[in-house]
């Protein structure tokens, strides 16, 4: 049997993230509570986060049941198809909590450890965004089946840059202390709550770029290759905290952006 296509992977991705925004709606609507903690007491998981990544992943089982699974909220599952599915079934819990319009469901797709395939679903407003690779490597994006690009390159001064904080109170101070650096050589920050969504935000210019320590594979698989497919670079560095430090900007923007990280001290060093 031949290998699926990155777009094959794509639709099917597409069609369970919206079987599961659906859940989501509905447990939003019927109201949502705290269901547990993890790594801090903000770090919130509520019972639709759980719901919604319990059907994702009976809805791939059910299509493909040799493929591995690494999701948020449970257990890995090993595979033997040499495909894995990465997924978030909430990215932005914290906004769904509160009733804030910027969470998603995020669905990735590896084959043979590269991500082919990327789905991000905002729940609240059905924004779609999705991206694939083609049989010659080459990524494509869309949003709501249009072609997306990110905003012109600008210069540093007037880069508007979506970011996040951790959940580790000590790491966030690091991220404070490199925003007191940053923050005046720029134009603006915005802190809207949902990695997967950022990285869309600078692949359709709702964004210039995109900096935040903290994030792990599910938060950023999906959503990296949306970017990337729309024209965006993007890295992962070593943060200043000793976390995930994701950076993402337009290509023709990208080093000045990374510069201007590394010198401001978002990145433990650079290089590592």
């Amino acid at each position: 049997m031949s290998s699926p296509t990155g777009q094959e992977l794509a639709a099917l991705a597409l069609d369970v993230a919206r079987q599961a925004a659906e859940l989501v709606r509905a447990r939003r609507a019927a109201g949502v509570s705290v269901a547990a903690t993890k790594s801090s007491d903000v770090d919130v998981v509520t019972e639709a986060d759980r719901a919604s990544e319990e059907l994702i992943r009976a809805l791939l089982r059910a299509q493909r049941p040799d493929d591995a699974f690494l999701g948020e909220e449970g257990d890995d599952v090993a595979g033997t198809s040499g495909v894995r599915w990465i997924v978030d079934p909430i990215d932005g819990t914290v906004n769904f909590l509160y009733g804030i319009p910027q969470y998603a469901v995020s669905i990735a797709v590896e084959v043979d450890g590269a991500v082919v395939a990327g789905v991000v679903l905002n729940v609240a407003t059905g924004t779609e965004h999705v991206a694939h690779r083609e049989l010659d490597g080459r990524p494509l994006a869309t949003r709501d089946g249009e072609p997306v690009r990110p905003r012109v390159a600008v210069p540093l001064d007037k880069t508007l840059i979506a970011t996040g904080f951790s959940y580790d109170r000590e790491v966030r101070r690091a991220q404070v202390t490199a925003w007191l650096d940053l923050l005046p050589r720029i134009r603006d920050i915005r802190r809207l709550g949902s990695c997967a969504l950022d990285l869309c935000g600078v692949a359709d210019g709702t964004v210039d770029a995109y900096v935040e320590e903290g994030v792990n594979l599910w938060d950023h698989a999906a959503g990296a290759l949306v970017a990337e497919a729309a024209g965006a670079r993007w890295e992962l560095l070593v943060g200043a905290g000793g976390l995930s430090l994701i950076v993402c900007a337009p290509a023709p923007s990208y080093d000045e952006l990374h510069a201007a990280v590394v010198s401001a001290g978002f990145a433990a060093e650079e290089g590592e």
